[in-house]
């Protein structure tokens, strides 16, 4: 895939992590600003990952109706003005309501940026590409808490969401202007009447469901994470806002490094084999951590070394589960894409209530759902070990 074309892709599949990572060390600010407490500001991650979830759907069937390239235009305008609203919002539930809809759009490049690498690759080749889209948005959770806290310090929380709206604006741009349409001019375009009946078809295809909440429920940890850290590191453990982003930004770097590992490792083996064996390396590092915040520990560090590992091995199965998941979704990528995304992120909704609802003044509640999340991936992913699903896609994918 050319690279400049990755690199879109990439920064499309970088909104989601930046417009929930980038505001993550204001939230003691935002709680101050709109007189309320952390748990209430985590309501508005919560209603980005249910926009997530509801929008991926309509923009799936679309995409495979009209083409890649204007649904996706049409997302990325919505992210943007939603984006504005975010910074000029007067209180709480205006800014939530606000990430509803900012979700709403950024979902699309999510959607798309999956259907396009579908369209072009076959099942080992899109788990490279996925693989190295790691790389590129893997940044984004690294540098955007790092920015995030330089930009509150300096000009106040509404600063991250105007930074939100010049970004998204200049990916609208790129998109315009570079990338190209992939549905193919003679695949069959799929009527929208029948998009509720083709849902119901695909939900039952146990393979595609199996390898799309494996994915899932292994990535909802990562959001418990997400929604868990700033109260842990920043409240909890003391650690000065500008700094959580270096914390951050360390896990980061370690989900980066294993996805890189693991575009080599395909290789040797299919994606499904390596699915299956970092899965339970994640729910090692998920018991491990929980066994550790149970003893609340007196410092942050021991916590971090199971944070680290357990994060760090979603750089494989991320994209493993993803590519096995769209392996025989060929007619329907976009729709398949979209129903994979919405499941995903209504289990990442519920990981990250779970989060504030368990919440009791420790580092057990996030402990508890990384790991009850770690458990329930590597079952699915056992789950497909124990079943041949036909077709040669899923065979190339689980080899």
């Amino acid at each position: 895939m050319p690279l400049p074309i990755l690199l879109i892709l990439g920064a499309l599949s970088a909104f989601g992590p930046l417009a929930i990572d980038f505001y993550l060390p204001a939230f003691p600010a935002m709680a101050r600003a709109f007189a309320t407490d952390v748990e209430h500001v985590q309501l508005s991650l919560a209603a980005y990952f249910v926009g997530l979830a509801f929008g991926q759907l309509i923009y799936g069937p679309l995409a495979d109706r009209y083409g890649r390239r204007w649904p996706l235009l049409v997302g990325v305008t919505l992210f943007t003005l939603a984006s504005l609203a975010c910074a000029l919002a007067p209180s709480l539930d205006w800014l939530v309501t606000a990430r509803f809809v900012q979700a709403l759009g950024g979902c699309a490049g999510i959607v798309v940026t999956r259907a396009v690498v579908r369209d072009s690759c076959d099942p080992v080749q899109g788990a490279k590409v996925f693989s190295q889209l790691m790389l590129v948005m893997g940044l984004a959770p690294i540098l955007a808490p790092l920015a995030g806290g330089v930009l509150m310090n300096a000009f106040g929380w509404p600063a991250i969401f105007v930074s939100l709206t010049i970004f998204s604006a200049l990916c609208g741009i790129a998109v315009a202007w570079r990338l190209p349409e992939t549905l193919p001019a003679d695949a069959p375009k799929l009527p929208l009447g029948g998009t509720p009946r083709r849902y119901v078809a695909l939900f039952k295809d146990r393979e595609f469901i199996a390898y799309a909440l494996a994915g899932g429920v292994a990535m909802a940890g990562m959001f418990a994470y997400i929604a868990g850290s700033p109260f842990v590191f920043i409240e909890l453990y003391g650690v000065p806002a500008e700094h959580y982003g270096w914390l951050f930004g360390s896990n980061a770097a370690g989900f980066i490094l294993v996805s890189q590992i693991n575009a080599r490792l395909l290789r040797l083996r299919g994606p499904g084999f390596w699915l299956r064996r970092f899965v339970w390396f994640y729910f090692a590092s998920g018991a491990a951590l929980l066994l550790l915040a149970l003893s609340e520990p007196a410092s942050l560090w021991p916590l971090l070394i199971p944070l680290f590992a357990g994060l760090a091995s979603l750089g494989s199965i991320l994209p493993n589960a993803t590519a096995c998941a769209m392996a025989r979704q060929g007619q329907q990528a976009g729709l398949a894409s979209a129903l994979m995304g919405s499941l995903q992120f209504c289990v990442a909704a519920l990981a990250s209530a779970s989060v504030g609802w368990l919440h009791d003044g420790t580092a057990m509640p996030m402990a508890l759902v990384i790991t009850l999340c770690a458990l329930t991936a590597a079952c699915l992913a056992w789950y497909t070990s124990q079943h041949t699903f036909s077709g040669r896609g899923g065979e190339a994918a689980s080899s």
